[in-house]
């Protein structure tokens, strides 16, 4: 066939020397136009640039950063700092590196993962996803890690930022995919049948995943398979999507690299080399590969970049010089015996990447067909197994993570083998005893396990390793429990019925005014502020809290529920009088001040079993705004306790009236000292037992939720506590989906603009999380204006 046929078939157009180990990632660059970056097992990232005879790329620079292993790299978009962008590595030495195009040295360091950090992926607003072998996914912004995604059960392979934004994805050894929303795993995607390896999206509705079972697939992001791809004979590595359609290539242990149209496979390309970790397509459509033998390679569809003849045919001599192991079945098995001569050459193949395997002079060929070229082209002989040892670096998988050897060892004749994972950075010794401690094996084996490794890897240890041993079997791969539990949907009846009784918060829910006009109050005083557009919501500086109290019928309730109490529950009469008399002094400013014996005797009450529990909790919401309750319930000596109690309560089993006080009785904790101080630092726990309890129906405990949200804001405001910050933010986005009251929607409002007022990292982070198109439909709320005054003025801040 003429050259002139080609008919978009892709050929070499340069292999690229330089890296000295496997070439294990690779990202298009965005500076320099029409560049790409690769990292390699040799603990460098190296930038290329198209040189300017069209065909070749030159390096532009080598970075070093890593004390181990490269692994991944992608790049961070342009922003007003960096106007040519950056570029993310992430390595074996649980780091990521953050490197401007135009320096060898890290801009800065990311730290925070405790094992090998293996994909990364940017998002707008300079976000970077990360995964790690050590089970979690992190979200880091600039130099800061914002939020850890944990609920996956072993190492996570692939992560991807979706276009909508909040949206992400991560792949993982333990098969499955997920997809997290706000920091929250939204929806697990189960198909595949080994370690997940590779992400691509191809629409913000759609993406595609490869695995180690050798197949593709295509899924939807409501969770629906489309379709599932099958081609390579081994592990798939890694998956690009052509730029502008649904066209894709992939790469993996089979020594190929295949193009994928229309869902067909069109084209396979075979690379001398067993291992082609990665791929990425340049804008122009050209092809990037990275291979165990240490070249990159391009290949392309345009005949002004096609490589010279005399390129081709050294690629080709070092293709048919190959040697195949029948062993990784990537040409199925093989009977020798069975195969046919030269002469079965002559016929054609029937389509492009078809193999052949001939037999001459006693030798076993492989062929492969080219359609485009009309001709068979020899990809290698096939050789024997060549023993145990492990040809290429970081074969084999064992628990979903990549090791250089994994032997098997019979410590006795009739009991069971072990596996034992061994890279060759590792000390022999240090992995004996861990993996003897691991397996409960007797520690006189030491020298023996540590003599067998030795010999089995032929002493092939790294010199001057001095990356610490991380143990994958301790602390770093351990299982962390998904947080994600079912949001439980208690039914929103109430418990309390009949006219004239108390029932707990049905009083109203607006907040009392504290002097002046206050929007939280919906009462008649306060008019809108639209005329005069300034706005008076936030940033929100004191707590807002729940005063509304009627102690007549509390304690009436109280009394009534005290006379089914057990003996040794029931409080006297003298008990009763304390109660009344603290009520008095914490909701009418007498001048009386709570006594040691009132408070006693309300820690009685409060302990109280759940059913008949709520009066109390009620006393204990209005009392703990006064100076003296509030220290002495939240101070050094007794607020372990008293959080445990209220922790309890937060339960989603737990009663709705109880979960309703509870959350009320927090908010109003923050009126002094001691309880910010206290609830600040418990912060993390109470916000997500809180959500699990918001997850409800509920408009009171929404309205509680939100309150208590809101008060958080006002103390993060105060101090910069991006974890904290990161927590609200990522709260406020889950709880807008189901909240439905307005007045909850806008003390929501309230605290994400009380939250991200005069902090750029704040309001960057609600950007990439999504926050605004969550919160659009309140701008057009017309009653109460409120809501869409004060959504307008956060709007204007995102």
């Amino acid at each position: 066939a003429m050259a002139g046929d080609a008919g978009g078939a892709y050929r070499l157009r340069c292999s690229l020397p330089g890296h000295q180990q496997d070439v294990r990632g690779l990202a298009r660059g965005i500076f320099p136009d029409g560049g790409f970056v690769s990292v390699s097992r040799d603990r460098t990232a190296r930038l290329w640039a198209p040189d300017g005879l069209n065909r070749g790329f030159t390096e532009m620079h080598c970075m070093r950063g890593h004390s181990n292993f490269v692994s991944c790299v992608c790049i961070i978009p342009p922003s007003d700092l960096y106007p040519r962008g950056l570029i993310a590595t992430g390595g074996n030495d649980h780091n990521i590196c953050i490197f401007t195009v135009d320096s060898t040295a890290p801009l800065y360091v990311l730290k925070g993962h405790k094992n090998a950090v293996c994909s990364l992926s940017s998002g707008k607003f300079g976000t970077l996803l990360s995964g790690s072998w050590d089970t979690t996914a992190k979200v880091w912004l600039h130099d800061r890690c914002m939020m850890t995604l944990q609920g996956h059960t072993a190492a996570i392979w692939a992560v991807k930022i979706l276009p909508e934004q909040g949206l992400m994805l991560t792949g993982s050894a333990d098969k499955t995919i997920k997809l997290w929303k706000a920091g929250r795993c939204e929806r697990t995607f189960t198909g595949h049948e080994d370690c997940v390896r590779g992400l691509a999206i191809l629409s913000e509705m759609e993406f595609l995943s490869c695995a180690n079972d050798a197949s593709v697939r295509r899924w939807q992001i409501s969770g629906k398979c489309l379709q599932v791809y099958y081609g390579h004979t081994n592990y798939i590595y890694s998956i690009s999507v052509f730029p502008h359609c649904k066209d894709f290539v992939t790469t993996g242990e089979d020594r190929s690299l295949r193009i994928w149209k229309q869902g067909e496979c069109a084209q396979t390309i075979r690379l001398p080399a067993q291992s082609v970790w990665c791929c990425c397509v340049l804008d122009n459509g050209d092809i990037v590969v990275g291979a165990s033998d240490g070249f990159v390679r391009v290949f392309t569809e345009s005949s002004e970049r096609t490589a010279s003849a005399e390129e081709i045919q050294a690629f080709e001599n070092e293709l048919s010089q190959a040697s195949i192991d029948p062993k990784t079945g990537d040409l199925g098995d093989i009977n020798a015996e069975d195969l046919p001569g030269k002469e079965h050459l002559k016929e054609p193949g029937t389509r492009d990447g078809q193999t052949r395997l001939i037999k001459d002079n006693g030798k076993v060929e492989a062929y492969q067909w080219s359609v485009s070229e009309g001709r068979w082209i020899k990809i290698g002989d096939v050789v024997g197994s060549s023993g145990a040892t492990q040809q290429t670096s970081g074969k084999v998988l064992f628990e979903g993570k990549e090791y250089d050897y994994v032997f098997t060892i019979d410590v006795n004749e009739n009991g069971p083998s072990y596996k034992l994972p061994y890279n060759i950075t590792d000390d022999p010794w240090l992995t004996a005893y861990y993996f003897l401690q691991k397996n409960d094996l007797n520690p006189m084996f030491l020298d023996q396990v540590a003599k067998f490794i030795m010999d089995n890897t032929k002493g092939q240890t790294l010199l001057n390793t001095n990356t610490q041993f991380s143990d994958p079997f301790t602390g770093a791969g351990r299982y962390v429990p998904g947080s994600s539990s079912g949001s439980s949907t208690v039914p929103g009846a109430d418990p309390f019925t009949g006219a004239g009784r108390y029932v707990p918060g049905s009083a109203s829910n607006a907040v009392a005014p504290m002097g002046g006009v206050d929007p939280y109050t919906g009462t008649g005083a306060y008019q809108s502020a639209a005329a005069k557009a300034e706005n008076i919501y936030f940033p929100k500086k004191d707590a807002v809290t729940f005063d509304q109290a009627n102690p007549t019928q509390i304690l009436g309730k109280l009394k009534e529920l005290n006379g089914t109490a057990t003996e040794e529950q029931k409080l006297t009469e003298d008990d009763l009088i304390m109660l009344e008399k603290l009520l008095s002094a914490t909701c009418n400013s007498s001048a009386e001040t709570p006594t040691p014996q009132q408070l006693q005797t309300l820690w009685r009450a409060v302990n109280w079993p759940e059913d008949i529990v709520f009066p109390a909790l009620d006393i204990l919401r209005l009392s703990v705004r006064h100076p003296t309750v509030n220290a002495s319930f939240c101070g050094e000596k007794d607020h372990v306790q008293f959080i445990r109690l209220l922790l309890k309560f937060l339960n989603p089993e737990e009663k709705q009236a109880n979960q309703l006080l509870t959350l009320r009785a927090l908010c109003n904790c923050f009126v002094n000292q001691a309880g910010q101080k206290l609830l600040m630092e418990q912060r993390d726990e109470i916000m997500t037992q809180a959500i699990e309890v918001a997850s409800g129906n509920n408009k009171n405990i929404h309205i509680a939720f939100a309150t208590l949200t809101l008060n958080y804001a006002v103390c993060l405001h105060k101090v910069n506590n991006t974890e904290g910050k990161v927590q609200c933010l990522s709260v406020i986005n889950t709880v807008m989906e189901v909240v439905q009251d307005l007045e909850a929607v806008f003390r929501l409002l309230v605290a994400l603009g009380t939250l991200i007022s005069d902090d750029t990292n704040a309001v960057e982070l609600a950007k990439s999380l999504g926050v605004g198109s969550q919160i659009k439909k309140y701008a057009s709320v017309s009653e109460p204006a409120k809501v869409k005054e004060c959504c307008r003025f956060v709007l204007d801040l995102l």
